[in-house]
C-alpha cells in the first residue's frame, strides 16, 4: 500500500485558506488546474511510498516511537506564504507554514529516524513543509501562476496547534483517495 505520514490543519484554518484560494487564478481559470480537494490539504512529514501490507504494524510501531506520550506541547503553526515547485506541465502551487516550523522539522527527522531503524522504506528528500493547493501544470499561463504565487506570499492564516500525526494510505487516480490508517498524538 502507498503510505505517507502528515499533519492536517484544522477545519478553521482550511476554511480560511479556502476562501483565499477561491480568489486565485487557479480557482477561477476556465480550465482544470487540478485543485487539491480541501479535505486532502496536509503537510507531508514523510512519504513512505509502497509498503507491503504485512509491514503496516512495523510502520505503526515506528510512528509510536517517534511520537511518545507526554512530550512537549503541540507546535503552533499557521498557513502562511506560498510558492511553486516545478516548471511547465509539472508546476505545483503550494501554501507554506510559519510559526514553530522548527519543531515540525524535528518531528519529521524523528519519524524518519524511527522508520530507518525499523528498516522501512521512505523518500529521504529534504523536508519542505507545504500544502499542495493545485497542479496547474501548463494549463494556465505561467504569468497567472506567478501572480498566484505573489498573492500567496501575502497570505497569513489563523494559528493552530499541530496536535496529531496521521498515517495515510493514498490511492492514485483521477480523484486520489486518502484513507487514515493511524493517528498519533504529538
Amino acid at each position: 500500500m502507498r503510505l505517507f505520514a502528515g499533519i492536517y490543519p484544522p477545519e478553521e484554518a482550511c476554511a480560511h485558506l479556502a476562501a483565499y484560494v477561491r480568489t486565485l487564478h487557479v480557482s477561477t481559470a476556465a480550465v482544470n488546474t487540478r485543485l487539491a480537494p480541501r479535505a486532502q490539504w496536509h503537510v507531508t512529514l514523510v512519504f513512505l511510498g509502497e509498503v507491503p501490507d504485512d509491514r503496516l504494524p512495523d510502520v505503526d510501531t515506528a510512528l509510536r516511537e517517534a511520537t511518545p506520550p507526554g512530550g512537549t506541547p503541540s507546535a503552533r503553526l499557521r498557513v502562511a506564504g506560498g510558492g511553486r515547485f516545478g516548471r511547465g506541465r509539472f508546476t505545483i502551487l503550494w501554501a507554506g507554514l510559519s510559526g514553530e516550523v522548527d519543531r515540525l522539522t524535528s518531528l519529521a527527522r524523528d519519524v524518519r529516524q524511527s522508520l530507518k531503524r525499523a528498516r522501512l522504506p521512505f523518500d529521504d528528500k529534504p523536508f519542505r513543509p507545504h500544502l499542495t493547493l493545485a497542479r496547474p501544470g501548463d494549463r494556465i499561463d505561467r504569468s497567472l501562476v506567478a501572480a498566484d504565487h505573489a498573492a500567496l506570499d501575502a497570505y497569513r492564516g489563523p494559528e493552530w496547534p499541530a496536535g496529531t500525526l496521521r498515517l495515510m494510505r493514498s490511492r492514485l487516480g483521477p480523484s486520489p483517495v486518502y484513507t487514515e490508517m493511524g493517528r498519533y498524538d504529538i
